[in-house]
C-alpha cells in the first residue's frame, strides 16, 4: 500500500469538482421540497458503493462490450465538458424525468447525480494516473463530504445564499472544464 497525500488530495479535488455536490445544492433542495425527505446516509453510501464498484470492475464491463478505457475517457470528457458548460453558463442541457416517490434518495440523487457518468468516467481516467488505494480514500472523503452537505443543505443554502451557490458552481465549472480538456487531450493521443 503506497499512500500518497498529494495523490489523495488531487483525486479528491477532481472527484469533488466532478460530483459538484455544492453546485447541486439547489437540485437537492428542490428534490427535498418534492419528496419531503432525503435519506442522506442511504444516498451517500449507495453513491460510494457504486463508485468503488466501478473503480474495480468498470474496465472489465467496458472490455466485455468491446470498449477500451481511452474511448470511454474521451466520451466521458465530452460529458464533463457539457456538465461544465451547464455550470458556467447556467443552462440545462440534461433534463431528467420527474421522480416524486421515496426512491429519490437512490435515483436521481445517488445515481446519476452523485455517482453519474462524469464521476464514473473520471474514476477510470484517474486510475491510470493514481494508485487505487489513494483513489478509494478520495472516494471515501467525498462520500463523507456528500453526506455532510446532504444533511446540512438547508443550512448551507441559508449561509452562502443563492449568489454564493451560483459563484461556487461557476468556479467549479471552470475547474471541471479544464479537467475535461486535459482528459480529452491525454486520451485522444493514446487512441491514435
Amino acid at each position: 500500500m503506497d499512500f500518497n497525500i498529494k495523490e489523495i488530495f488531487a483525486a479528491f479535488m477532481i472527484l469533488f469538482a466532478v460530483i459538484d455536490i455544492v453546485g447541486n445544492i439547489p437540485i437537492i433542495i428542490d428534490l427535498r421540497k418534492k419528496v419531503g425527505h432525503i435519506e442522506s446516509e442511504k444516498a451517500s453510501i449507495i453513491a460510494g458503493i457504486i463508485m468503488i464498484f466501478f473503480l474495480f470492475i468498470g474496465e472489465n464491463i467496458l472490455s466485455l462490450i468491446g470498449i477500451d478505457v481511452n474511448s470511454f475517457a474521451v466520451a466521458g470528457s465530452f460529458v464533463l465538458f457539457f456538465i461544465a458548460l451547464e455550470m458556467i453558463l447556467g443552462i440545462t442541457l440534461y433534463k431528467d424525468e420527474e421522480n416524486t416517490d421515496l426512491t429519490a434518495s437512490v435515483f436521481p440523487l445517488a445515481f446519476p447525480l452523485i455517482a453519474g457518468p462524469g464521476s464514473l468516467t473520471t474514476l477510470l481516467s484517474i486510475k491510470s494516473e493514481y494508485s487505487t488505494p489513494n483513489i478509494i480514500i478520495a472516494i471515501i472523503f467525498n462520500v463523507i463530504l456528500i453526506y455532510l452537505v446532504l444533511k446540512t443543505s438547508k443550512k448551507i443554502e441559508k449561509f452562502i445564499g443563492q449568489n454564493g451557490i451560483q459563484i461556487t458552481r461557476k468556479v467549479f465549472g471552470v475547474v471541471l472544464l479544464a479537467i475535461a480538456v486535459k482528459l480529452f487531450t491525454t486520451n485522444i493521443q493514446d487512441l491514435f
